[in-house]
């Protein structure tokens, strides 16, 4: 039995889907024909902020919430709308569009540079731990 690595999935992924630039993804944010999806852990959003407006779907329940059939299934998912994946660098999100694409939604991509990426070009973003419920602020003694 051949062993695969990580990467080499994460390469494999990439060949099956959609792979977009920060500036491809900031055009569908602008023109509004995508829901951007933000598959970090809760601990990333908070220390880094996220892409504004997105939705946040842990990687860890994302193929419970896509699925329709799932008790775990969020109504943000539909497989006829598009949406775009993202994680911190591009490893994720591209095994997450990939497992989408085979869970029947057809019109998905990812941030090929990641979160790093975006953040990295001097994009917006957002701050989530000033309204996050997660965050114990020193006034909530």
């Amino acid at each position: 039995m051949s062993v695969k690595k990580a990467w080499d999935m994460v390469d494999e992924a990439k060949g099956r889907i959609e792979n977009l630039s920060v500036e491809q993804v900031k055009s569908e944010i602008e023109a509004g024909t995508a829901t951007v999806v933000d598959i970090r852990d809760i601990r990333e959003l908070l220390q880094l902020g996220k892409i504004p407006g997105a939705v946040h779907a842990p990687r860890g329940m994302l193929e419970f919430w896509v699925d329709p059939q799932s008790e775990y299934y969020r109504d943000v998912f539909s497989p006829d709308r598009r949406y775009i994946l993202y994680c911190a660098g591009g490893g994720r999100s591209a095994l997450a569009a990939d497992t989408m694409r085979q869970m029947g939604y057809q019109d998905v991509a990812h941030l090929e540079a990641g979160f790093g990426g975006w953040s990295g070009a001097g994009e917006e973003v957002e701050d989530v731990a000033s309204t996050s419920k997660w965050v114990r602020r020193p006034d909530e003694a």
